[in-house]
């Protein structure tokens, strides 16, 4: 085996993206979403985690810079890997925060460059709100917080389930594809 030289080395590991986003509800459990001015469906507050920044630190960020406001953020949700696709020529790894609960919108300014509107859905609506590759994300997020364990997904597909946290089973991982 030959010696290769760290930065040799590092420069041809495979390389990727980052995104964090926050999970915010209200008291009876609907999800916020935000509508991006740039896009044609809502999203997650939340977006591209920056150089040398750690993914909690760029929820806080996204968060302020969208919502302006300053939440706390709790427990990482979901971690959903998304392989590259269309114009995106990385994998993106997008991690999900649980940033609580708001009891309603009266503290929200609209970054209004980038978002024409804020508003809280019902899971399955935000699901429908958002694109198929990340609608996943509601149900897991929210099943996340409901377990206090995160939940691994491979491009919206639920991977790995918690030892013993899936009804009837308690030793082991289980594969899911749900």
């Amino acid at each position: 085996m030959t010696w290769t030289e760290p930065a040799t080395w590092y420069a041809n590991l495979a390389s990727f993206y980052a995104a964090a986003a926050a999970l915010i509800t209200d008291p009876a459990g609907s999800v916020l979403l935000v509508k991006p001015t740039y896009r044609d469906h809502w999203a997650f507050p939340g977006g591209y985690v920056d150089e040398g920044e750690y993914p909690h630190d760029a929820c806080v960020r996204e968060v302020r810079e969208e919502l302006g406001m300053t939440l706390m953020v709790g427990n990482l949700l979901v971690i959903d890997w998304a392989p590259s696709a269309g114009h995106r020529p990385r994998a993106i790894i997008s991690f999900t925060f649980d940033c609580g609960s708001i009891a309603n919108l009266d503290s929200v300014t609209l970054l209004e460059q980038e978002l024409e509107d804020v508003a809280f859905f019902s899971g399955e609506e935000a699901e429908r709100r958002l694109p198929d590759n990340v609608a996943a994300r509601v149900p897991a997020a929210i099943r996340a917080r409901d377990l206090s364990a995160p939940l691994y997904l491979a491009g919206g597909a639920t991977v790995f389930v918690p030892a013993g946290r899936v009804q009837g089973h308690k030793t082991g991982p289980t594969p899911q594809t749900s």
